[in-house]
Parts: structure tokens; sequence; C-alpha cells
């Protein structure tokens, strides 16, 4: 009896993958960037600008006014959503690939500005490949086992990934026809992109918070 006393003294210890302090602080920052980049820079062009009819990337133009502003924020974005991915430990390897590759390509969207009254072919390919990975990565990131975090439960991916899909379908198609909303559904679009992140992280944190006060009650 004394042994089993002994023994039921042990907490049982659940290891659950947490996310560091830095991926924490570059999933925050990232929508603040992005979202508070493209809002300061449409106030500063001389002209007025639709952010309704107009899209991000003519904010980053090379005849756009103050265009470093948005470069930046893009950018910084594109970094803050690798440094996510790495932070994403309880992530599956596939889905953290493919948001280091959404990273990657927001960063060659800023080095690749549109210029002046044309198109860009190699803007156009990273803006795309960035889109696309930004919304399929949470279907790839799902998490196994015991104790899931909510934000990589395979239900709310699945989920997360039609939310995105169906927003970049939409932003297609404005694009497509040349519709009056094209850049409120660029920056839907963008947005929830950008947010996603943050959600999955903190669901992570809670998790791992969760496990431990589990595991010392145990």
């Amino acid at each position: 009896m004394a042994h089993q006393a002994l023994f039921c003294r042990w907490p049982m210890v659940v290891i659950v993958r947490g996310v560091p302090w830095w991926g924490v602080i570059s999933s925050a920052v990232a929508p603040v960037l992005l979202i508070g980049g493209w809002t300061a820079a449409a106030r500063l062009q001389p002209r007025p600008f639709n952010s309704v009819t107009e899209t991000i990337s003519a904010l980053a133009a090379q005849d756009a006014a103050d265009r470093w502003l948005m470069t930046f924020a893009l950018l910084g974005a594109g970094a803050c959503y690798v440094t996510t991915a790495l932070a994403l430990r309880a992530a599956a390897g596939p889905g953290r690939l493919v948001l280091i590759v959404g990273g990657a390509a927001t960063v060659l969207v800023a080095a690749n500005p549109e210029p002046a009254g044309n198109g860009s072919v190699a803007h156009t390919i990273w803006a795309a490949t960035a889109f696309i990975a930004m919304s399929i990565w949470p279907a790839l990131s799902r998490g196994r086992g015991f104790r899931v975090a909510f934000g990589l439960q395979p239900a709310v991916c699945a989920i997360a990934t039609a939310v995105l899909l169906g927003l970049l379908i939409w932003f297609y198609a404005e694009l497509a026809a040349g519709g009056r909303q094209l850049g409120l559904a660029e920056r839907v679009l963008a947005g929830a992109q950008v947010l996603w992140p943050l959600a999955v992280v903190l669901s992570c944190r809670w998790n791992q918070s969760h496990a431990q006060e589990s595991s010392a009650v145990s």
C-alpha cells in the first residue's frame, strides 16, 4: 500500500508541442503590418484612393506615392509567415512548409512591384503563389493524436481552408470580370489569411497551458 500511495503522488506527464514566444510575436505582428500597412498607405496617396475597387498591389506599385510603406509591410508580413511556420511545431510538416512558401512568395511580391501603368508577370506569379499557399496550408497542417489544439483539429482545418478558398475564388472572379469590389475581395482574403496563423498559434498556446495545468493536477 505504501508503494501504491507513493506511485500515485507522481504526476502524469503529457507532452504537448507548444509555440515559443517568438512565434506568438511573429503571428501577432503580421496582421498589424499588413492591415495597418494598406490602411496607412491608402491615406498617403495624393489622389483619392478607393480601397473597395483598387488593389493592395497598387499601393506598392512603382508609380505609387510612399510605396516604401506597403513594400515594407509586405516584406515584414512575409518574414512573419516564415517565422510563424518555424514556430508551429505542433502543426504537420506539409502545412508548415506551405506556409513558408506563402511567406517567401509574399516577400517576392514586394520585390517585384507592378510597373507604372502596366502589369508584371513576375508580380502576378508570386501573388498567385502566395494567395494559393496561404489558402491551402491549414488543410495540410492538421494535427493528430492526443490533445490536438483547436486550430489544428482536422475538421477546423478543413473549414478554414474551405473558407479561404471561397474567398480566393471571389477575388479571382472579381479580377476576371473587372468587378467593382476587387480591392474589397483582396483585402477580405488577405485579412483572413493573415489572421488565421495567429488564431492557430493562440490555440496552441492555450492547449499547451491547459496540458501543463492538467499534468500538475494529476
